[in-house]
């Protein structure tokens, strides 16, 4: 800091605003603006802000013109003597020089301070940056795996694709065949059907089959017990054998009606 450029600053902690216009000295060689110089010397005792001493003397504290006008400069030492002179402007520039020493401490605690913060910062961004590059390595570690896993999965789906589509092709061959034979095997049974000749449906009466009788079937009739059995088998106005009446069953309260039976047993014709 020059001693001819710079100003002096507020000695308060929290204001270190430039000094112009009044401002508060101390016997302690300190100085203050006048906002907070009015505000803490207005209590008693005074005590000051920067040091904590006791200001309890009439001189400890004095407000002063930074800017003094050129009568004030004109009369404020005139009738000194000069070594009161000399000794009034060693004091003053003694006062200025500790200003300027305490503002270089400052300045170099802020210094030290903020260099040791940004080391601080630095240490942790080193960590962290180091901790990144290990995590970028084992990602690229993996990346390449990956790449080489999908490499291989690649080969093998192109690989399963031309199986599968041999497995197509192969069905489709199969299919074609099977279609083929089937609609040989559909016209083949239809041909045969075409040629087989209908069938004659059987009589029956109440589910049971009829028996065609000898006679209609164009054999001769026999002779002795057999004649009666079969007279009586032929004679349209008695039942069938096989639909006889059980004599136990012969009072139910609802008999069959009496019907005739030679349309029945005559042969049937040809169904259409």
């Amino acid at each position: 800091m020059s001693v001819c450029e710079d100003m002096l600053l507020c000695n308060y902690r929290k204001c270190r605003v430039k000094l112009s216009g009044y401002a508060w000295v101390t016997a302690c060689s300190h100085i203050f603006c006048d906002q907070h110089g009015s505000g803490e010397f207005s209590r008693s005792p005074a005590v000051c802000p920067a040091c904590n001493s006791a200001l309890s003397g009439k001189l400890d504290i004095v407000r002063t013109e930074l800017s003094p006008s050129e009568e004030h400069k004109a009369m404020v030492l005139a009738g000194l003597r000069p070594e009161t002179v000399l000794d009034i402007s060693s004091r003053a520039l003694s006062f200025w020089t500790y200003q300027v020493h305490q503002e270089h401490l400052y300045q170099e605690y802020t210094y030290s301070k903020a260099e040791g913060h940004l080391k601080q910062i630095e240490k942790v961004y080193t960590q962290q940056l180091q901790s990144k590059d290990m995590e970028l390595t084992s990602m690229k570690s993996e990346v390449s795996s990956m790449k080489k896993m999908l490499e291989e999965y690649k080969k093998n789906f192109s690989e399963l694709s031309e199986k599968l589509m041999e497995r197509n092709r192969q069905y489709q061959k199969l299919q074609g065949l099977y279609d083929s034979l089937r609609l040989r095997n559909i016209a083949m049974a239809n041909q045969e059907a075409a040629h087989e000749p209908p069938m004659l449906p059987q009589p029956a009466v109440f589910g049971f089959p009829l028996v065609m009788l000898p006679s209609s079937l164009g054999m001769p009739r026999r002779s002795g017990a057999g004649v009666g059995r079969e007279t009586s088998t032929s004679n349209p106005s008695l039942p069938h054998p096989h639909l006889r009446m059980n004599p136990a069953t012969a009072s139910s309260p609802s008999p069959l009606p009496a019907m005739s039976w030679s349309h029945i047993l005559e042969p049937a014709g040809p169904t259409r």
